[in-house]
């Protein structure tokens, strides 16, 4: 019985004495992080204190806790900050889908203001901004190591004012000046039409618009083919487009796919996962699908590309997107405010992460900058001539009137396929895919 309790207290001490060796370390590890925390907020406290009583000039109490919160946001990554109440009105305004400005997605690269996309039909598109471009300045002043909301504040303005940036864009040897008159931006999130027998859903950005837009698009241009028959394909145009809400990208998404995962969150704890799944029912009935990416393509546009890439259900074509891939939380906070913080990446179905790498293309097509109209004119005196051309020569006797209108009909549609290669080559390209890819149906089917 004694040397039972012997061992029963030298278990129990050896027990006491290990808990002590391993939690007692811990425990001094959680004392000192918290102690050189405290230290740290002593030392922001004693800064803020001189700031305020000895900078040259008087300072608001409040810019400065603003301007640190919003400091401390921003050291983390190019899409975390703080919103001010004003910033965070613009936000849910612009989700839905009006609001004023100039109509330029822009983020931070290197310290550099760079234009993720101009949106379709807004003052900056129609002024010729593109994806890619630096902001040196606005309205000669340098925006050279400002915060992005600094520079996203001195591009503000009331609608109808004019502002001046000076652009830097890759393979123009000098900067440029490009001017922009502000005005109310109405964005359609979707515009569709039929081109030959293919339908074109041109999506410009992600709000609560898109998927509704998308549907009622497709069903209309649907419903004037004269039903799904009549279609050959889709060609989903992601070009130019900077994102927008997460929900929506998953909305488009399964508005193509019957089955299987479109998109997986993974935060920095394992139980903030999430896994999004497509629901049975594809608006399109099976109809081949190409989707159009190039730079300007970033965030939920890419969601929508890598999943439809991945399960196979579409044709990638274009360039490079832009790669972001990461999924930002707005976080309402006292004083009508809210922090955008980064929350988690996002990775398509097969596993894989768009972050810094973007969506590579199944075919990589490249856009031609635009030719000069006097070369086109030039080109087109230069084209050979035909028999049917020479005066005078012999009509065909040998086709029907209905073979002649049909062939007329056909060279119509050659000459509209040609008209639209010169204007949007990538987009030609797209529909002369879902040409092929019918070409190749059987006619039964």
């Amino acid at each position: 019985m004694k040397k039972f309790l012997m061992a029963a207290f030298v278990g129990t001490a050896a027990s006491a004495l290990l808990t002590t060796q391993v939690a007692g370390p811990l425990l001094a590890q959680e004392a000192d992080r918290k102690s050189s925390v405290y230290e740290q907020l002593d030392l922001f406290g004693d800064i803020f204190e001189r700031i305020r009583a000895q900078y040259v000039e008087d300072v608001e109490e409040a810019d400065l806790i603003e301007a640190a919160i919003n400091g401390m946001l921003t050291s983390l990554d190019p899409h975390s900050s703080y919103l001010a109440p004003q910033d965070y009105d613009d936000m849910r305004t612009q989700t839905s889908g009006e609001f004023g400005g100039l109509g330029i997605e822009v983020t931070q690269e290197d310290g550099y203001v760079k234009v993720v996309a101009p949106m379709d039909g807004t003052p900056a598109d129609d002024a010729g901004m593109a994806a890619g471009d630096f902001i040196t300045a606005v309205d000669g002043e340098s925006v050279l190591g400002l915060q992005l909301d600094q520079a996203v504040e001195m591009m503000r303005g009331p609608v109808g004012s004019e502002i001046v940036l000076t652009v830097v864009r890759e393979g123009v040897d000098e900067p440029f000046d490009v001017s922009i008159i502000r005005d109310t931006i109405k964005l359609t999130a979707v515009r569709a039409r039929t081109e030959g027998q293919s339908v074109v859903l041109r999506v410009s950005t992600f709000n609560r618009q898109t998927y509704p837009n998308l549907e009622e698009g497709l069903r209309k241009q649907i419903e004037e083919a004269g039903g799904i028959d009549n279609v050959n394909g889709i060609v989903l145009d992601l070009r130019n487009n900077p994102g927008g809400l997460l929900t929506q990208a998953i909305a488009v998404s399964d508005a193509f796919l019957d089955k299987g995962e479109i998109v997986s969150t993974r935060g920095r704890n394992p139980r903030d996962s999430e896994r999004y799944n497509a629901t049975e029912g594809d608006l399109t009935e099976g109809k081949p699908i190409v989707v159009l990416i190039n730079g300007g393509s970033a965030s939920a546009s890419e969601i929508v590309a890598g999943a439809l890439q991945d399960h196979r259900r579409a044709v990638v074509i274009g360039e490079k997107s832009f790669g972001k891939g990461s999924v930002q939380t707005v976080v309402p906070v006292r004083g009508d405010g809210a922090m955008r913080l980064t929350t988690s990446r996002y990775y398509t179905p097969s596993g894989r992460s768009i972050q810094a790498l973007g969506v590579s293309p199944d075919i990589i097509v490249k856009q031609p900058p635009r030719r000069p109209e006097a070369e086109e004119d030039e080109e087109a005196a230069q084209q050979g001539r035909y028999e049917a051309d020479l005066r005078g020569s012999l009509n065909n006797d040998s086709i029907s009137e209905d073979e002649r209108k049909l062939l007329e009909e056909e060279t119509a549609r050659a000459e509209a396929a040609a008209a639209l290669r010169d204007q949007d080559y990538q987009l030609a390209y797209a529909i002369d895919i879902l040409k092929g890819l019918g070409a190749l149906t059987p006619a039964n089917q």
